[in-house]
């Protein structure tokens, strides 16, 4: 019988600092996650993987913001899709990297969801 895992990804761990914003940076720090992830699945582990895009989704508003002279700027709900599916597009190549050089063929899909908030919810006033 397989175990399943929900393993949840703070978006500050793949932007830890306004220094490993840089896209290359993201790249070694998702390929490290994904050694860790990896190990849990040849562990026979089934994971779930979420994550956050908090300072993502800040740095796509400040480029938006920054470019608005230039093109449209973008509104939230588009950078925050925008981030969810560069973040899982990141996360999901970096696990079939790592699990093809363990000799894994493994599906990896990742998808964008979307969450319903209650406009009138006391946390948004």
């Amino acid at each position: 019988m397989s175990k399943t895992a929900l393993v949840a990804i703070g978006g500050n761990s793949l932007i830890p600092s306004k220094q490993s914003a840089e896209v290359p940076k993201q790249w070694d720090l998702v390929r490290e996650t994904c050694k860790h992830l990896t190990d849990m699945v040849t562990e026979g582990w089934q994971l779930v993987v979420t994550h956050g895009n908090g300072p993502q989704v800040g740095y796509n508003l400040l480029r938006s913001d920054l470019a608005a002279d230039v093109v449209y700027p973008l509104p939230l709900d588009l950078l925050v899709a925008h981030t969810q599916g560069s973040i899982g597009y990141m996360l999901q190549q970096g696990m079939q990297n790592e699990l093809r050089s363990r000799g894994y063929k493994i599906p990896v899909v990742s998808l964008v969801t979307q969450v319903l908030v209650d406009q009138n919810d006391p946390a948004f006033q």
